[in-house]
């Protein structure tokens, strides 16, 4: 079995989703199609994955601190 056939086999194994959330550490890729509707999810199961859930859910709070503290420091 080659490695996109591993990948497609945990992608389609149910145990490797759960709430709409995938973890595989088998699966090679970080980025997956969704099981249902269109786009593309996070595998959790790869530190790459990590690191983007971590980056998607920091850059807006970095970002609307930044813009409080520029208003802050414009109006002090």
């Amino acid at each position: 079995m080659n490695q996109d056939e591993l990948n497609q086999s945990e992608w389609n194994n149910l145990d490797n989703w759960s709430l709409g959330i995938y973890r595989s550490r088998k699966d090679t890729r970080i980025w997956v199609p969704k099981r249902r509707g269109i786009g593309w999810t996070i595998n959790l199961g790869r530190k790459g994955g990590i690191v983007w859930m971590v980056a998607l859910i920091l850059m807006p709070v970095l970002i609307a601190v930044a813009v409080n503290l520029a208003f802050y420091l414009r109006h002090k």
